[in-house]
């Protein structure tokens, strides 16, 4: 097993330090006005385009302070953190509803003033890794203002869970395209993620417990009761709906070829994995009981292990139905990184080599294919055959959040794993 495992740990090393962080060390900066700038052709040079999402800024305060907390960047990736929440404190903050806007300008203009909770959960997510990270107060204080506005305002008391797409003023949006009528597995999953990482920040049980109620909400509503696998759409009420695209997108969506959405047979490879190592995570940091959920974690991972790797060209496919081959054959970037640290937390739990296996597949498909080594970064999207679809490295929804993450959480798990097979 050692064999196996310290050559993929190299690999993933050099890249993280010699090409992911350096590259990020140097990009993503806006000197002008503050903030980042996430739009970034294929050479690594930028296009032009300035506008200002709050995923990818607050995803941006998450990953230097990650990196940060890693020990990386020689202390820079704090100071690139810190103007980061600078900037996001003095434009996206809504001073007469709170909650954050959803685009600004480039000069930190608002541009769609809706609140999204995705967008808050994520403003929670960063601002309390910044706090662990740096030590400065106003990251804790406005990811506590965050979570009052989220849990006031944007609450289902009548069904619970969370509405997810809301107006300026916390009023629901149209139903429809416009998702008022609308709830999914992404949003609650990144919010269980949101307030396991507020309570780690804080220590504050109050948050520890509502980090506990989306879980048992995922489980009781968002996971197929007889597959184990997430669902991605639902109504209010959560009877399961046909996954459709919204108007205010949050990643670079592809149209169904159904007019009227993904069928009801469907699930994300890379969501069932990156829930499984979530999951594992919030369990371990809330202080919850780890058998309870070694049932509910083999399902996520046995179904992208059984349908979802392309065990012949490499990679892990988008979607397909919760009890067959994949249907969407496309290979996504973020799908690959997820699907990595997935694996190893899987191997970490059951000691199965069937999910080395499967990581070994996933990593060899990324460092041969997906990164552009040259530069530093990782292409978007790639067919089934393995051949480009996209090739920019950075635009309105696609910074470092998922590659750097990813290769900050799979060197921790190779070391650990690693550490379990001492040298002869």
């Amino acid at each position: 097993m050692r064999e196996r495992l310290v050559p993929l740990m190299q690999e993933v090393q050099q890249h993280l330090l010699n090409e992911l962080i350096p590259f990020w060390l140097s990009h993503g900066v806006d000197d002008a006005y503050g903030g980042f700038l996430t739009y970034f052709d294929s050479k690594g040079n930028p296009t032009g385009e300035t506008l200002k999402t709050l995923v990818c800024q607050t995803r941006m305060i998450y990953s230097t302070s990650a990196a940060h907390r890693a020990g990386l960047g020689d202390g820079k990736f704090a100071d690139i953190a810190r103007q980061g929440v600078d900037f996001l404190f003095d434009h996206f903050w809504d001073d007469t509803h709170t909650g954050w806007y959803w685009t600004c300008q480039q000069d930190g203009t608002p541009e769609n003033r809706s609140k999204l909770t995705y967008g808050q959960s994520f403003a929670i997510y960063g601002l309390s890794e910044y706090a662990m990270a740096t030590g400065d107060p106003r990251g804790l204080e406005m990811a506590e203002e965050t979570y009052k506005s989220l849990t006031t305002l944007a609450a289902d008391g009548t069904h619970g869970g969370f509405l997810e797409f809301l107006e300026e003023d916390w009023r629901p949006k149209r139903p429809g395209v416009y998702g008022g009528d609308r709830k999914s597995f992404d949003v609650h999953m990144h919010l269980m993620e949101a307030f396991t990482n507020l309570h780690e920040a804080s220590g504050n049980a109050l948050y520890k417990q509502d980090a506990e109620y989306v879980i048992d909400l995922l489980f009781e509503h968002i996971i197929h009761q007889e597959h184990g696998t997430g669902v991605a759409q639902f109504a209010l009420d959560w009877t399961p709906l046909r996954q459709i695209i919204f108007r205010d997108v949050w990643g670079s969506d592809r149209d169904a070829e159904d007019d009227e959405g993904r069928p009801l047979n469907n699930t994300s490879f890379g969501h069932n994995v990156e829930f499984g190592w979530l999951l594992k995570h919030s369990v371990d940091i809330l202080g919850l009981e780890p058998d309870r959920f070694k049932p509910r974690l083999r399902p996520l991972y046995d179904h992208c292990h059984a349908y979802g790797i392309d065990w012949e060209r490499g990679g892990v496919y988008c979607e397909g139905p919760h009890d067959g081959p994949a249907r969407e054959r496309n290979k996504e970037f973020w799908q690959q990184a997820e699907t990595m640290v997935g694996m190893l937390d899987a191997l970490l739990v059951f000691g199965d080599s069937k999910y080395l296996d499967a990581y070994e597949n996933v990593h060899r498909f990324v460092m041969d294919r997906v990164i552009n080594h040259r530069v530093g970064e990782w292409y978007p999207l790639f067919d089934a055959n393995n051949n480009r679809v996209w090739d920019y490295l950075g635009h309105a929804w696609k910074i470092n959040y998922h590659t750097v993450r990813a290769m900050i959480e799979c060197e921790r798990r190779l070391s650990r794993l690693i550490a379990q097979y001492p040298e002869a």
